[in-house]
């Protein structure tokens, strides 16, 4: 056998970066895959603890990174979105799923023996060294041929896992030549101190942020025989404890109890290895487990203590989970008479890019606040046009305006950011979807101020519309109103079937603005209205127009996104041809204009 050389660590770092891009390109493909709906339901985790355990359980799983997990823990908790408490179980069901992983690279143990049999075929192909060049051939055959998203997601996790397993062999071959070294046995007996080995797994694995990394090079290692079961277990709880410090840097600039999540993490791991250790050195001098100890450890002995420390450990401390959380306040202390402003715009965290669908729902959740406070402000604003003054539901219209305008360019700041991201279709259309309607929800608060200005115009020149303008501007807000309703409710709802009946009602809209404007000209041709109402009335008419204006852009936003149409084609077909449209407008025009005639 060769003897173990410079090139040989060359070969392993190279195997383990080859194991770290194969799980990020699969991990990246299993996340686009699940398509964000995993991870967006622990939004609405509920105090059930063990329905939060098999969430987490099931997310770390398709996103193959308990860090990425806690990363997006500390975004939810930074955001308002979940409660510290809450995230407590979901933290113990992911780190039981990141085991998964190291079962995987169990496959790499089999032995499919040399009988020439037919068993023995079966499991030979079992072993990924057989079958994960043909995986990777059709993994780069999808990507290349197909045209849909999701198979090539597929393609991509079939190429991932075929690189990560390649890396496992890499690193495998590359310490073959220390099973026959008497230097490398004797620095391995270094690891029966316990201590040692929990250091090294934590630091090993706090350098390179990735457990399963950590996991395969131990299991690489083992196929020297010269690993125990005493020397692994320490490093394998070390390694656990290692995986934190992703959480921790992640914690920098967060609110506190953002960073507790963080620390009850590293937490969870220390308490859990502080309690077994010590308990395991015990057994292992008092009772026969210390002979079992000291035989050698392989790929499934690793897997085995890897999914036991983190299963007892959940069974151990979930029910502390209150005294988690003191314990993480304890560690993180509030400051006296002072508590923490609420960023209006915390869901915006950048920590959420690193799962693309997890930051593209969350950024849609601040669009619908953004959706909403421009509802409330428009619906103000018009309400004021036939009622009594009210400076400070005036003045509240012009201060939601301006944080609609932070709202517009803090979200487009973070859609910017995010189509940067290796998204999916879906995402995609989302993304689109939210760059142009803030622009629409951003102009129509705008004209709601422009009603505001026009309404302290009346106000400090003491002068006022006549009951026949009142009436008319109460009939064509009653049409705005509707038409809000529908197309914001269709763009928060994703309802293409709402949006569909908004473009009727602009046009009544239209219509009864011009009607309007012409009985306003006959008015000052008859001298029963001055000039100086003219102006304001023909503002209004034109502002209230133009609100229904970017009201038929949201929906047809939707429209020409989801259904892949061009949107000037579609109206025009739209009046033309569409027997639906006729029958809206048709509807929508009988009731506004037969409300004018009253």
């Amino acid at each position: 056998m060769e003897e173990f050389s410079i090139f040989n660590i060359f070969t392993m770092l190279g195997g383990l970066a080859f194991f770290l891009y194969g799980m990020n390109v699969m991990s990246t493909g299993l996340e686009k895959l699940a398509g964000g709906k995993m991870e967006v339901a622990l939004k609405k985790m509920t105090s059930n603890k063990f329905m939060a355990i098999i969430l987490g359980m099931i997310v770390t799983v398709a996103i193959q990174s308990s860090s990425a997990m806690t990363v997006m823990l500390v975004g939810f908790v930074n955001s308002g979105i979940m409660a510290l408490v809450d995230t407590i179980a979901v933290c113990f069901g992911s780190n039981i799923g990141t085991t998964f992983t190291a079962w995987i690279l169990c496959l790499g143990d089999i032995d499919g023996g040399d009988d020439g049999g037919i068993g023995s075929f079966l499991l030979q192909l079992l072993k990924p060294e057989s079958f994960s060049p043909l995986l990777a051939l059709v993994g780069i055959i999808m990507i290349m041929a197909c045209k849909k998203a999701k198979k090539k997601d597929i393609g991509r996790i079939f190429v991932g896992f075929s690189v990560l397993m390649t890396g496992m062999d890499l690193m495998k071959t590359a310490v073959d030549p220390l099973a026959e070294s008497e230097e490398f046995r004797q620095l391995l007996t270094a690891f029966e101190n316990p201590v040692l080995g929990l250091l090294v797994g934590t630091g090993f694995t706090g350098i390179i942020q990735s457990s399963a990394g950590s996991v395969g090079i131990l299991m690489a290692f083992s196929k020297t025989g010269g690993l125990t079961y005493d020397m692994a277990l320490p490093i394998v709880m070390g390694l656990n404890i290692g995986t934190c410090v992703t959480a921790v840097l992640s914690s920098f600039g967060v609110s506190k109890d953002a960073k507790r999540v963080a620390w009850t993490h590293i937490l969870i791991k220390v308490i859990g290895t502080l309690i077994m250790l010590p308990i395991i050195l015990v057994l292992e001098h008092f009772t026969p487990l210390g002979d079992f100890m000291s035989n050698t450890v392989g790929y499934i002995g690793i897997a085995v203590m890897h999914t036991a420390f983190n299963v007892i450990n959940t069974v151990m401390l979930l029910p502390f989970t209150n005294q988690l959380v003191k314990l993480s306040h304890l560690i993180i202390r509030d400051k006296k008479g002072k508590s923490e402003e609420t960023d209006v715009f915390s869901a915006l965290d950048e920590r959420f890019l690193k799962t693309p669908a997890v930051a593209v729902e969350t950024c849609r959740g601040t669009t619908i606040e953004m959706a909403d406070l421009t509802k409330n402000a428009i619906t103000d604003a018009i309400a004021l046009l036939v009622s009594p003054y009210d400076s400070k539901k005036a003045q509240s219209v012009i201060e939601a305006e301006d944080l609609i305008d932070k709202y517009e360019d803090k979200i487009n700041s973070y859609l910017v950011k995010l189509s940067k991201s290796s998204i999916t279709g879906k995402d995609s259309r989302t993304v689109s979807k939210m760059m142009h309607c803030v622009g629409n929800f951003e102009r129509i608060s705008d004209h709601a101020v422009n009603l505001i200005e026009s309404v302290q115009e009346i106000q400090e020149k003491g002068i006022k519309f006549s009951d026949d303008c009142i009436n008319e501007i109460t009939v064509i807000s009653a049409a705005i109103y509707e038409i809000i309703d529908i197309s914001f409710s269709s763009y928060k709802e994703d309802n293409l079937e709402s949006a569909h009946r908004v473009e009727p009602i602009e046009e009544v809209v239209d219509n009864l603005s011009t009607e309007l404007k012409n009985r306003h000209i006959c008015r000052l041709q008859n001298d029963e209205c001055t000039v100086e109402l003219g102006y304001i009335f023909q503002d209004i008419l034109t502002n209230l127009e133009r609100i229904s204006d970017h009201c038929s852009n949201i929906a047809g936003c939707l429209i020409e996104t989801d259904e892949k149409t061009n949107i000037h084609a579609y109206l025009s077909d739209l009046k033309e041809n569409d027997e639906q449209f006729r029958n809206d407008y048709k509807k929508y025009s009988e009731l506004y204009f037969a409300r004018l005639a009253k």
